[in-house]
């Protein structure tokens, strides 16, 4: 997603550039930007899909401290048996220590992995919905270009659409399609 981010930020960087300086560029076009990573968290969904990465990671976090601790102890218990173990028995238990360790790093390592790619499978469909709506905002308001914010350094408070997608979002009405007209009541 990171990646996706980062092509999608360059491209409208490239093309707000190109259209800045392009001798075709007049007054007529429009800008507008949004705050994209704020408004994939903000969503219900993405709430959710936070709430439950926390789940998960807190999860893991106890297992993880409960693992350092026993070897924090068990570090301990060699320093304090390391004037009464022989030589090699004393090396031993310094050696399965340090293996452990490394298991546990290993396993801290995995788990930052399987938290990234719980969070890709929950967040993707929550940023290709956005994008749909940022797109059907732009058709319909007849916006040129639409920015993410984290790549402008300004920008007037009535250009930001964040909020607008979040709300469109939530009420279910996001999508690549325009929302059917309502119906018309009948005579």
């Amino acid at each position: 997603m990171v990646q996706r981010f980062a092509a999608v930020v360059a491209a409208c960087a490239l093309a707000l550039v190109t259209l800045l300086f392009s001798s075709t560029a007049n007054a007529q076009t429009k800008v507008a930007v949004v705050d994209v990573q704020r408004a994939v968290a903000s969503t219900e969904d993405g709430l959710r899909a936070q709430a439950t990465l926390k789940k998960l990671f807190d999860s893991k976090q106890q297992e993880l401290n409960k693992k350092q601790s026993d070897l924090q102890r068990q570090r301990e218990e060699i320093d304090k048996q390391s004037k009464v173990l022989p030589k090699d028995a004393l090396q031993k238990r310094y050696e399965d220590w340090q293996k452990q360790m490394m298991d546990l790093q290993a396993v801290f390592l995995e788990y930052n992995k399987e938290l990234e790619r719980e969070q890709k499978k929950l967040t993707e469909p929550v940023f290709e919905k956005m994008l749909a709506i940022i797109k059907r905002i732009a058709t319909g308001d007849n916006i040129d270009l639409v920015v993410d914010k984290a790549t402008v350094a300004y920008v007037r408070g009535d250009l930001d659409l964040t909020d607008r997608c979040i709300q469109l979002y939530n009420s279910g009405a996001g999508g690549s399609a325009p929302a059917a007209p309502a119906p018309q009541p009948q005579k």
